[in-house]
């Protein structure tokens, strides 16, 4: 299982990321985020830090907006969390991540038509007008009945306290973890005692 960390507004956050070997940082380009990266984070710093693949996250932001963020923060991946359509997942030219929030069902037939234009999906919790980061877990039982191959990402809500039972979740499909603000200790700082200890388990755990 790879590790995402997301909402990452600091440097230091960002280089203890590398150190502790987590896969993918994420980077909020949504400004109504209160962990908006775009000004808090110069794009060299970001652009140069090589060791950790980085993620933008965007939320129905225009393409052309999306393509310039990513030349110049150099980014590796996009995750889409609004309602971008499959022809603006296949206009870009990096791998996505096209994210699916989920409340107390999910209509799998809608999602299919991303599947040839997107890496991966995400699952988040539904939580209105939030979009992402607002700690709360939906019933990951409900991905039980996931009838496609495309791999995924695992959000909402995750903090160290779910560790066991996130473990404990083969889904055959599951390609990551995503965690965000319990792992912090206000919007955007992320809280390394907690972090390190967490990335730790589960890779010991997936290294075996």
């Amino acid at each position: 299982m790879k590790i995402k960390v997301c909402g990452i507004t600091r440097r230091e956050d960002l280089l203890r990321l590398v150190e502790y070997r987590v896969d993918y940082a994420g980077f909020i380009f949504y400004e109504k985020s209160p962990r908006f990266a775009g000004s808090k984070l110069d794009p060299r710093t970001i652009r140069e830090t090589k060791e950790i693949k980085k993620v933008g996250v965007f939320v129905d932001a225009p393409l052309e907006q999306v393509r310039r963020t990513i030349t110049d923060y150099g980014l590796d991946m996009v995750q889409l969390h609004g309602d971008e359509t499959p022809g603006y997942c296949a206009a870009i030219d990096i791998p996505v991540v096209k994210a699916f929030r989920v409340r107390t069902n999910i209509n799998w037939d809608t999602i299919q038509p991303y599947i040839a234009v997107t890496d991966y999906f995400l699952f988040d919790t539904d939580a209105g007008n939030a979009y992402g980061g607002t700690g709360i877990k939906f019933n990951w039982e409900l991905l039980n009945s996931y009838p496609y191959g495309h791999p995924f990402f695992l959000s909402g809500g995750i903090g160290p306290e779910q560790l066991t039972e996130l473990l404990a979740f083969k889904h055959p499909a599951l390609f990551a973890v995503d965690v965000n603000s319990k792992f912090e200790t206000h919007p955007g700082v992320k809280d390394m005692e907690k972090v390190q200890p967490f990335t730790e388990q589960i890779q010991s755990t997936f290294l075996k």
